[in-house]
This record gives C-alpha cells, structure tokens and sequence, in this order.
C-alpha cells in the first residue's frame, strides 16, 4: 500500500512544535525582554551547549569550556564524554556555522528537527509494516508523546499520584540523545526495508544505510548505540531460532549489517582506551549480576510479549511472519538492555536505558503488535475514524506533559535568559583577556551556580567551578574538589556550613566531593547515603584548606573576572583579601567587576 506521506509530515511537525514548546514557553514568559536564552529541558544540557558552543567558536573536538583546557600539542587533552559522543554536535555545529547560527538558536532548532525527523522515521516503519497511514501517524505520536508515560514518569506522577513531573519528552533533550534518538528510528526503518527487500541491490542500500546510522549513534550517545547493538543481537538470534520463510538470506543480510556495524566500533574502541580517568568517575559503573526486571519499559515489553502468544495461539497472526518476528526483538531488546548485566557483571546508569531509549522501544513494539492486529480487521470508516482519534489523543497527551513538565524549570529559564548581557559583556572583554597562568583562558568567578553552569555556553573565559565542571578532561576530580574548596572559601563558607549542608543533603556539595553515585539510588544500584563520619572528614579537610590557603591556592587559577546578581551584595572578605576589584559596572541583573591578584593578601580580619 502506498504511504499518504502528507500524515507522516502532519506527525512530524506536531512533534517539532511539542519539542519546541519549552521554547514558546520562554518567549511567553519574557516577552520583549528576552536576551537570546534557549530554554533548557534539563540541567545537564548546559554542558551539552558549552560544548556545542566550543566547536561553532571553532575551538578542537577536545576542548573543555568549563576550564578552558583545549587540545593543543603542547598541552594534550584526553577523550572526554563529548570528544568521543562528537557526531551529533558536529552535526549541529557545522550547519549552525556556515548559516551563521547563535548555540543559543542551535539548541532549540536542533531539538526540533530531531523530533521531525523522528516522528517521520516511525510513521515511515509504521506504515510499511501496517499498511495504514492513519495508524501510523498515530503510532508515531503515540511512541513519542507517550514516551514519558511507557518509562513511567513524567506528567503522570503528579497527575496521579501526586509526585513530581520530570522530565520533559527525554528522548528530545536537545541534540543530546534527540540526534542520535532520530537515528535509531531511521535504522529501524532501513533494517526492516532489507528484510523485505525485493532485489539484492535494494537489500544492499538498505544494509548500508543501517550501518551508517548505527555509526552515527556510537559516535553520538551510548545508551542509545548500545540498545541498537542489543535489538539486531535479538533480530539475528530469532531468526536463526524460528527460520521464517527464505530465512538464510534475511540471516545474510543481518551478518553483513553486524560485520559493518563492529567495524565502526574499532576507532571508538580507540578512543574509549584513551579517555579521561574523570570519565570513569561520571558514569558510575556498578559491577552485579542482579536481575532488573519490573522497570515499566519491562512491562510494557512483557504485555508485548504476551499478546504476542495470544495472537499465535488464535491464529490472528503467524510466528514466521517476519512482521511478529521484527516486533518480538523490539520487545526483547529492552528486557535485555536491563539485564545483560547477568552475563557481563555490568550496570552502567540503567536509568538511562528506562526514560531516554527503552520506553520508546517498548512503545513502539506496543503500537506495531497492535498494529498488525489491527490489520487483519476489514478497512472501514469506523477504523480510520478511530485511528485518527487516536492520533488526536496522542497530540493531546503529548500537550498535557508540555505543561505540567516544562513549568518545572520556567523560572531557573528565566534566570538564564536574565543572564545573557553579562556573557555578552565578557565576550566583548575577552579580546583583551590575559590567559591564567595554568589554563589556556581567562576565568570567571561566578557566585551564582546556575549562572556558573550557563556562562560558557556563550563566554569564552573559564569558570571557576560548576556543576558540570567534572564531565570534561580538563580537570581531575582532585582538581575538582579543590575548586569548590576555593569557591566555598571566597564565598566566606567555612566547614561548619559545609557539615550542616551535607548532613541536610545538599545535592550540590554531595556531587562536588562525593560524585553522582552518592547523590541518588536513581543513577546508581550501588548508591549508598553519606555516613556522619565522611561528613565530619570532609568538613575537616575543607576546615584544613581554609585555614591554610595562601597566594599559591588564589593564583591556581588565577581569577580575572567576578559576577554575582546585583541584588546579593555579598561581603566577599576572603576573595578581597587576594583580590582587588575595579569599580565593577551593572550589566542587566549582574554586577561584572574585573579583578587582579593582589602581590600581598590583606590582613587576615
């Protein structure tokens, strides 16, 4: 049956206006006043801009624009997350440089045309294997607008259950994992075309685009690349299992598509053996063998499963259709990905796997089983009728977590955008920027953390200390924690504050000494609550660096520019002991106050 592309567009563009809602949202609540901000869907994608930011600056693959530490051969970097992730910001990044693009503009844009692409890919696989257009643009509004819901989050927690509404449509998180998220989809599509293929050369183009997309994703997000690794593992091992008819060239086929794809995995392996130690530190590698089974992707697959063997047992559907078999290995693939750990004694932040991929997986394999099911049904007007309900239903729901999901963060959005003429100033006054003497750029002391987070995504200088400071090579986690020492102790914070903080579970300074294990059970099984004990060690130590710190601490980095919002006014008695400020001048809601080390310090009050 012939696609009616004209709904699969209709689909696509309703998820480019649901991934651009935050956007909207921003431009609502500020109005005129709007700087330039994009709206951020979650905390982390701050990194993800500075970085993206970086290579539109034209700055190396590794570069860290946090400490501005960049690969020069005088100063080697080592692989980081994103130096080895490189080909979704490059994707972004190139097309943004040569049109002339802000990151900011970047960001948003990105996310959008991921969310096209996406809901393009799925109506395409929808439809071939249903052979109803309708179905399949409903089926794709239903796998993304319900991917929230299929791992169990989202706007539903506190619809229902009163709980909190996160995150935001996660497989749209800007370019980070939204191009790679669009890439998985497209594949499915392509590996399907080739095992229905009528012709060799047709199976071979198709076995080519699946390779590409596949290298596309391991160069682009690991959760994702891994789930497409663990789903053609299913197809292979079903179809040697069940045999459907003329199942040695389909077999071929899937053994060309696995050689090609452990081809692209040699030069990640490469790089991967060259990563930073602080790379090990992030990603919380948990060693177990316990099984993982009730996660609501699990469930969703096991419903698939079931209604799967129900439709063999009624004869509705048959076992060695190459349609059940496809959707059986969907369904697989995500009990998989949450188990392989039996086998390899692995568990890397199985989270990720649940809201980013998993779900949607699952959904998808929920949406063909039903699909196929339907198809035996005679077509009417009733039917298409009900699939366009459907497809209503699905933009509706996708609405309502819009809502109640991006809201979360409105005002820390806000806060961003108020920020943006202060990074423009200090991109005016970097041209006469003198470089620190142990980095490769000027830095920023930000008292602020969001605005120390959000600050490189536009300014050239380092930072300090951020949040998501350890996630690049540039620094050691011993350098790490020795920079959140120095921006507690030139905010006038001594050990007993700290104590206090740690003890009431401040999640700021847990990562910052502890590391994102510590913080929650949610990114880590293995996860354990802080004990007084570390607590009052840590308080200490800090309590040490404190009372010892000397001109070698204040110049390692040397600081070269101070922001703070205008309305805090702080006292700031140990940064103006090393550091003298000029007259500093009002930008926005920030004071900017250029800064130099002092020869001697001032007495000590």
């Amino acid at each position: 049956m012939k696609l009616r592309w004209q709904f699969g567009i209709l689909a696509g563009i309703i998820l480019a206006i649901c991934a651009t809602y935050p956007q909207f949202k921003m431009w609502y609540l500020r109005g005129n006043d709007w700087q330039g901000a994009y709206a951020f869907n979650d905390i982390d994608e701050v990194a993800y801009a500075a970085y993206l930011g970086a290579l539109m600056e034209g700055r190396p693959r590794r570069n860290d624009p946090f400490t501005g530490r960049d690969d020069t051969p005088e100063h080697k970097q080592e692989e980081s997350l994103f130096s080895i992730q490189f080909a979704a910001p490059y994707s972004v990044a190139i097309p943004a440089r040569i049109l002339g693009v802000s990151v900011n503009t970047a960001m948003w844009v990105s996310g959008a045309i991921a969310a096209f692409i996406a809901g393009l890919a799925l109506f395409w696989l929808i439809g071939r294997m249903t052979d109803d257009s309708i179905y399949a643009m409903a089926g794709a509004l239903i796998v993304i607008c319900g991917g929230a819901l299929f791992a169990g989050e989202g706007a539903i927690s506190e619809i229902l259950f009163d709980g909190f509404s996160y995150p935001y449509y996660p497989g749209l998180r800007r370019y980070l994992p939204a191009m790679a998220f669009a890439g998985f989809f497209v594949m499915c599509g392509c590996v399907w075309k080739f095992l229905t293929a009528e012709n060799t050369r047709q199976q071979m183009i198709f076995i080519v685009l699946s390779v590409l997309c596949f290298a596309y994703m391991v160069f682009s997000y690991f959760f994702i690349w891994t789930t497409a690794a663990a789903w053609l593992g299913c197809v292979g091992i079903i179809w040697l299992i069940v045999r459907p008819e003329d199942w040695l060239k389909d077999f071929k086929a899937i053994a060309a598509l696995g050689i090609g794809c452990i081809l692209s995995l040699i030069p990640y392996a490469y790089l991967l053996s060259n990563r930073s130690h602080t790379m090990d530190d992030v990603q919380l590698l948990v060693l177990t063998r316990e099984p993982d089974l009730w996660r609501v992707p699990s469930l969703v697959s096991y419903s698939v499963i079931v209604m799967l063997i129900l439709g063999v047992l009624l004869k509705a559907i048959r076992l060695r259709d190459r349609a059940t078999l496809f959707i059986l290995s969907l369904a697989l693939s995500v009990i998989a990905v949450f188990n392989q750990q039996i086998i390899t004694g692995r568990s890397l932040q199985p989270i990720h796997y649940q809201v980013f991929i998993g779900n949607y997986v699952a959904g998808l394999a929920l949406v063909l089983m039903l699909g196929i099911l339907f198809k035996t049904l005679a077509q009417s007007k009733i039917k298409t009728v009900a699939f366009a309900v459907l497809a209503v239903i699905a933009t509706v729901w996708g609405i309502v977590e819009c809502h109640y999901t991006v809201r979360v963060l409105d005002d820390a959005n806000v806060a961003r955008d108020e920020g943006m003429p202060v990074a423009k100033r200090l991109t005016e006054l970097s041209v006469n920027d003198i470089p620190s003497p142990d980095s490769q750029r000027a830095v920023t002391l930000a008292l602020s953390l969001l605005q120390a987070d959000d600050l490189p995504t536009i300014a050239p200088q380092a930072i300090l200390w951020s949040r998501h400071q350890h996630v690049f090579a540039g620094v050691t986690w011993d350098e790490n924690k020795e920079r959140y020492y120095q921006y507690l102790y030139y905010n006038d914070l001594d050990e007993e504050w700290l104590e206090k903080q740690l003890k009431e579970g401040d999640f700021v300074s847990m990562i910052a000494l502890f590391g994102w294990g510590r913080h929650s059970s949610r990114l880590s099984s293995a996860a354990t609550p802080l004990t007084v004990g570390e607590v009052e060690e840590e308080a200490r130590r800090y309590g040490e660096y404190r009372k010892n710190f000397s001109l070698k601490q204040a110049s390692h980095p040397t600081i070269s520019y101070l922001v703070f919002p205008a309305d805090w006014n702080p006292e700031l008695k140990n940064f103006d002991r090393w550091y003298e400020r000029d007259n500093g001048e009002n930008v926005g809601n920030y004071m900017l106050y250029r800064v130099k080390l002092r020869k001697e310090p001032l007495p000590a009050q």
